[in-house]
């Protein structure tokens, strides 16, 4: 097992952050592209600081969604939202982890002495993502703009085909592996065919996400959304995505998806297609002291991981496990874990790897097995099969949101780890002592 564990040299602090609701795609572009929602979700965060947004000294934004009007999308963002001409800026891709990328970007940076102040995050506007042309119409349009004369065009136009009009689908492509074949559903069925997880475990955890999200807006504990409004000002206040009235009963009406005959995962047991943004602002110890900042806690650890892009969905057990181990801490070392519910039989089939003695020895290089996650630690206002997956912001949402459990429970240390398309898993320890 290949990993690359982030140990930082000097301490890096997590002084504030915030996110957009998650606005669930529905039919067509939904309000907001995605440096829209990120510069929505920036704007409060910088202007309740103490300090003027040209005091960071860099920004860095997850991305996989790349709007051509929006080329190094974090440059665009950093200028509008008022950082500077001066302002260094730079956008990162690693799918899923894309927002957990900016962050470790920007706290090796801090921690090795380059930088002091940061502001990290991740974007997506999924409902934006381009129809693109195929091949064939796009050799056809060249040979066009080529042609000099109308006789050359007129046989163009006689070559002409119907099927160059076949639109190719930017996010399905996006969301297919290009070596396996393999679409991310595909590799949840692949998973959750390996531990033996049912259909009724499924849809009863993701019965237990809207719930569990529905509770946290109704009690105030999503502290880290922003509203924020469009052009005909509409409010946008809330995650749209989630379904109070979900039960495993009426989610087991769904069909499957992915594999329509033998599967068992469908779209209610798997995260939305959503439009969101998250940002966190990262801070050296001398940048706390100069700005009399609070603190929500410290980045402990990173750690990277790979394995077959075919069993991609347990990248947080590969990321996470190594943690431990540096640590020699069990599972219930952890006071509360954000696992990114990319699927429900993903997150249920990481805990069965965790349990799992051949699984660990075998993939994990353990003598025995992990141990047994407590659920009741684990995503405890819901997740991304509520909330949705806005790919590039994932991985910031689920940092910032343990921070604020911790917080408000009062536990030590957290664990938010993400399954990644192609075959990784990013893991980050966050602490509040």
């Amino acid at each position: 097992m290949a990993g690359a564990r982030r140990r930082l040299a000097r301490p890096v602090y997590v002084v504030d952050g915030s996110r957009t609701p998650f606005i669930k795609a529905r039919s067509g572009p939904g309000p907001f592209r995605a440096a829209d929602l990120a510069v929505a979700a920036g704007r409060p965060l910088l202007a309740r600081q103490p300090f003027e947004p040209t005091a960071f000294d860099e920004v860095v934004l997850g991305n996989t969604i790349a709007h051509p009007e929006e080329a190094n999308i974090a440059r665009v963002c950093a200028l509008r939202l008022g950082c500077g001409n001066a302002m260094p800026a730079f956008t990162v891709h690693r799918n899923c982890a894309s927002g957990m990328q900016a962050i470790d970007s920007a706290a090796m940076n801090i921690a090795g002495g380059r930088h002091d102040l940061v502001l990290a995050g991740g974007v997506d506007a999924m409902s934006h993502a381009p129809v693109i042309v195929g091949e064939a119409m796009t050799t056809w349009l060249a040979h066009w703009q080529a042609a000099k004369t109308l006789q050359q065009r007129l046989r163009l136009i006689g070559r002409f085909r119907p099927k160059h009009l076949i639109p190719v689908i930017a996010l399905l492509k996006g969301l297919t592996d290009p070596v396996t074949g393999l679409s991310m559903g595909q590799t949840a069925e692949e998973v959750a065919h390996r531990f033996q997880i049912g259909r009724r475990a499924m849809d009863e955890f993701a019965a237990r996400s809207h719930l569990r999200v529905a509770d946290a807006q109704q009690h105030g504990r999503l502290d880290e959304v922003t509203p924020i409004y469009d052009r005909q000002g509409r409010v946008f206040d809330r995650d749209d995505g989630v379904r109070p009235d979900s039960t495993p009963e009426v989610l087991a009406r769904l069909r499957p998806f992915f594999d329509k005959d033998f599967g068992k995962v469908t779209a209610g047991n798997s995260s939305q297609i959503t439009d969101g943004a998250a940002w966190l602002i990262l801070a050296s110890e001398d940048a706390v002291k100069r700005h009399d900042l609070a603190t929500m806690g410290r980045i402990g650890e990173i750690n990277w991981a790979a394995l077959d892009p075919a069993q991609m969905g347990l990248g947080p057990v590969h990321a996470a496990t190594p943690i431990l181990r540096q640590h020699r801490w069990t599972l219930r070392h952890i006071d509360y874990w954000e696992i990114n519910e990319a699927f429900a039989g993903q997150v249920l089939a990481c805990i069965e790897a965790w349990k799992d003695a051949a699984y660990c020895r075998e993939q994990l290089g353990r003598k025995t097995a992990v141990g047994e996650l407590d659920v009741e630690r684990l995503n405890v206002d819901g997740g991304a099969i509520a909330l949705g997956h806005p790919v590039g912001a994932s991985g910031a949402r689920i940092v910032l949101h343990l921070l604020h459990v911790l917080k408000r429970n009062r536990g030590k240390r957290g664990i938010a780890a993400i399954c990644i398309g192609g075959g990784q898993g990013g893991a980050t320890l966050v602490e509040t002592e």
